[in-house]
């Protein structure tokens, strides 16, 4: 199938682009859903129908956890770790090799600027990386001989958690995908993945590579449909032992406590609020680039780990409040396929009209709009555009305090180390956060004392060997080095007794 629309670099780029609309990919076969019935899916740079996404219910959940079963019990979760390696390094290269499709494949899904998504950090590079790393984690986790009072001895394994359901964010479904199903394979495991409703031909086009890589039929499943009736059936279904989940946290509070009342295993990557605590002696050309760049550039705020806080020391507030503007005038949004844009739409009407209402919601509170604040007209005006937003506030303004998830910048002034670490504290969540400062006994002391998941020092890092995850609100559990093993696997004892 193909698409085009109404931008030049888009109706190019897109022309001869081949995809599965309105499908699922279960027990190793795209096919149409039990259900048959589709949504809509909407390219939000021009506001037009392109494809159709399959709209799952329970009966699409039971075929999905009842393949990934299969698969499981039928030799996956014992297959032995240099296979799986071997199987888990061709899928890594498969992707590499596909970069530039599936790289296309998000921009149309997500309006994600090809700057970003074919860049290596959370573009389509990110997922050869993700199974690189762990192919070479299957036969490196180890067990332990413990010591015992007895005459005998005590030893530990780590086995398979058995289906686990990754239901995936529209933001970076590339990223999430490889974030979530790398590690979770490599424990032994199979998985059904839930992406976003609003756009799911990447996800698909992923799981089939595995397949095109030799991943056997049913370790990865796909079927894609609403929250309420393909989302929390995936969840409850008792053949699904554990979840993992990014989105609002809203959404993830219902399914803790879904989860909860089953006793399942549940990795939860929420919302944020993130700080950039600019000290007077920081570089605040590197300040505004990791607050305002992160802002307006790629995903236009629409990331939980955006520092779309900048708390600025009252000496360098001029300074720093020009810098930004200038960094923000300089990104302005534009189609996502032409490769020199580099801010793409909001992923919908709903999120923009959501943004633009507390952008409204902030200057009745008194808050001074700087720059932005308003829909993108002209040729971008059926797209979900938003002017790149700068705001002067304090922290208990509503821009300071919800998560936006646009290009929003609210820069609140502070005058002292102790008032600064207070209020990047003051907020419910604890996902990120950036600390620019040339002083290292400063960034040390105030790194110590930032409730947060991750944080930066003078810049800001996410990737396969790197823990990222939060604290509070933000969720719990990480994705990302050795530690998410922990998370998709658990831990066995065995006592042999020999007296």
């Amino acid at each position: 199938m193909t698409a085009t629309t109404a931008m030049a670099a888009t109706a190019s780029a897109v022309a001869g682009l081949r995809f599965h609309s309105g499908k699922v990919l279960v027990d190793g076969e795209i096919r149409d859903p039990i259900s048959q019935k589709t949504l809509d899916q909407i390219f939000p740079a021009t506001g037009e129908v392109v494809a159709q996404v399959a709209s799952c219910d329970a009966r699409d959940v039971d075929a999905a956890v009842g393949a990934a079963r299969a698969a499981l019990d039928s030799g996956w979760r014992e297959l032995n770790v240099k296979d799986r390696r071997r199987l888990l390094l061709g899928y890594a290269r498969a992707l590499a090799e596909h970069t530039e499709e599936l790289a296309l494949l998000q921009t149309f899904d997500s309006g994600m600027p090809m700057q970003m998504s074919a860049g290596e950090v959370i573009g389509a590079p990110a997922a050869a990386d993700y199974f690189e790393y762990y192919a070479g984690t299957v036969d490196k986790p180890i067990g332990h001989v413990l010591p015992v009072y007895g005459k005998g001895f005590d030893y530990t394994l780590r086995e398979p958690l058995g289906v686990v359901a990754c239901i995936t964010a529209w933001n970076a479904p590339v990223f999430l995908y490889a974030a979530k199903v790398a590690p979770a394979l490599a424990c032994g495991n199979t998985v059904i993945l839930k992406p976003s409703e609003i756009g799911a031909t990447v996800t698909l086009r992923l799981a089939e590579l595995a397949l095109e890589a030799g991943i056997p039929k049913g370790v990865i499943n796909v079927i894609t449909g609403t929250g309420k009736e393909c989302g929390e059936p995936l969840v409850t279904h008792a053949g699904v032992d554990a979840v993992s989940f990014t989105g609002g946290t809203a959404t993830g509070r219902h399914i803790a406590s879904l989860t909860g009342a089953q006793l399942k295993r549940t990795v939860l990557e929420l919302g944020g609020k993130s700080a950039n605590i600019v000290f007077e002696d920081g570089e605040i050309g590197l300040a505004a680039m990791l607050s305002a760049g992160m802002v307006a550039y790629g995903l236009s705020g629409q990331g939980c780990a955006c520092a779309t806080r900048a708390l600025v020391h009252r000496s360098k507030l001029e300074e720093f409040t020009k810098t930004a503007l200038d960094t923000v005038a300089f990104m302005q949004p534009g189609d996502p396929f032409d490769p020199a844009t580099m801010a793409g739409p909001l992923v919908s009407a709903r999120q923009l009209d959501r943004v633009l209402g507390i952008v409204q919601r902030g200057v009745e509170e008194g808050v001074e709009v700087r720059c932005g604040g308003n829909r993108v007209g002209g040729d971008f005006a059926s797209g979900f555009f938003m002017e790149p937003t700068v705001l002067s506030t304090t922290n208990d303004t509503t821009p300071a305090r919800e998560e936006i998830f646009g290009p929003v910048l609210s820069i609140i002034p502070f005058d002292d180390e102790e008032e600064a670490i207070r209020l990047a504290n003051d907020t419910p969540y604890g996902l990120a956060g950036v600390i620019t400062t040339n002083d290292v006994k400063r960034a040390y002391r105030v790194a110590g004392r930032i409730r947060t998941g991750t944080l930066g020092i003078n810049s800001y890092s996410v990737g396969a060997t790197i823990p990222f995850g939060g604290v509070k609100h933000s969720g719990y559990g990480r994705e990302g080095s050795l530690h998410a093993l922990d998370d998709y696997s658990q831990i066995k004892n065995v006592y042999v007794e020999l007296g």
